[in-house]
């Protein structure tokens, strides 16, 4: 008898890893499936960064167990990348190395939410934060941006949404699912409200800050009284295409550091030794492979905004980081081709599956039930395939 705790069943399933099962069956079965449904880089690491982690192995002494909050010589390099990157003051013992930024976000949630704190989410949102937050046993408070305003909720909606139950606020800058980069001086703005309510916290996802065609990266916590009230989240994924490596880290203030590091000893321990020498390598050496990847993702973003605006009933606009595109596709929502009736944006994903053989995810799991979201982390042809497929099967609704 299956007898479940109500805490897995009122868990949500991550709706980009369920899609990109659904295009492995398609897969599996001899399907031609181009898969932009996951923030997957299509480059391999760089050569350099796994030669770091075989010389590891070759020193022979990596493999005990590394410090729960990671290596110290690590956590220093992290902290010297803060203070040259982000004009964040961090010292190694508010620094933690964790399995990747989704370990490190629910390390912090964690140890800060109590049941009934309120945590407002900046929408569209990445999938996982709603789920961290639900897990500590927390309540997310939506904030959402409009397709018109490049999906970037405002500080005004964010004093509004504060109560005297809001523990912390999150969001991501370049954003997952939308693309969209807040300027200084709109983080400057939503900084003001939250050092006007004391004891509020600020989480800021920034992994893929070097996946940035705005110019400049922005840190909430560098601006002035936001240090200690910021916990600044990021990870070796996006920008060094280490998505396998599951390295991801946070700078905080040391009360936090030190919850997050006693979470992490029970959950996980520390993250895998050979990783963490893999990313030394990668923060204490040439960025150069990271500057060039940019330089494709910007290409491929260029090529795609032209390709979605030829799609009949898309509506997309510019985004100014990350690989995604967060289009709104509302307009088929009540047509029917006379097989098949799209009610929503997750119906139109499967149609597209099916149909067209092309893996998207709805927009609904990010926050916004009218869009989905593309993965531009794929190569030329494919992307060029894929909406020329899309174009196709969407054909006969028009």
């Amino acid at each position: 008898m299956e007898n479940l705790s109500d805490r897995i069943k009122n868990m949500s399933e991550s709706a980009t890893l369920a899609m990109a099962a659904k295009a492995r069956e398609f897969k599996e079965n001899g399907i031609d499936v181009i898969s932009l449904s996951l923030g997957e880089p299509d480059f391999k690491t760089p050569k350099h960064i796994q030669e770091g982690a075989k010389a590891a192995i070759d020193e022979n002494k990596y493999f005990a167990y590394p410090p729960v909050n990671g290596y110290l010589d690590l956590r220093k390099a992290i902290c010297d990348k803060f203070k040259k990157e982000n004009n964040l003051d961090y010292t190694p013992d508010q620094i933690v190395v964790s399995n990747g930024a989704k370990q490190s976000i629910i390390n912090v949630m964690l140890s800060l939410i109590n049941p009934g704190d309120e945590v407002i989410v900046f929408s569209p949102y990445w999938v996982s934060y709603t789920a961290a937050i639900e897990l500590a046993e927390g309540i997310p408070v939506l904030i959402k941006g409009s397709i018109e305003d490049d999906f970037k909720a405002t500080a005004e909606q964010l004093k509004e949404a504060i109560t005297p139950k809001t523990k912390a606020i999150i969001f991501s800058s370049p954003c997952n699912p939308t693309g969209s980069v807040f300027t200084k001086e709109e983080l400057e703005k939503i900084a003001e409200v939250v050092l006007a309510h004391e004891g509020l916290m600020v989480m800021s996802d920034e992994i893929y800050e070097h996946i940035n065609y705005s110019g400049a990266h922005a840190s909430i916590g560098a601006i002035p009284g936001m240090i200690d009230r910021t916990i600044t989240i990021n990870g070796m994924a996006k920008g060094f295409a280490m998505t396998g490596w599951r390295v991801g880290y946070i700078g905080a203030p040391t009360w936090v550091a030190k919850a997050c590091n006693k979470i992490q000893g029970q959950l996980t321990s520390a993250n895998c030794s050979i990783a963490q020498r893999a990313t030394l390598t990668a923060l204490t050496t040439d960025l150069g492979p990271t500057v060039e990847m940019t330089k494709e993702y910007k290409r491929r973003r260029d090529l795609v905004y032209d390709l979605l605006n030829k799609v009949p009933g898309f509506k997309t606009n510019m985004p100014e980081g990350a690989f995604y595109f967060f289009p709104d596709v509302s307009s088929y929502f009540g047509k029917s081709n006379g097989e098949t009736t799209i009610n929503d944006a997750s119906d139109l994903c499967l149609y597209l599956l099916d149909k067209a053989h092309v893996s998207l995810v709805t927009g609904d799991a990010f926050g916004d039930p009218n869009c989905i979201r593309l993965s531009y982390a794929a190569s030329e042809e494919n992307l060029r395939e894929a909406i020329t497929r899309i174009t196709d099967a969407l054909s006969a609704f028009n």
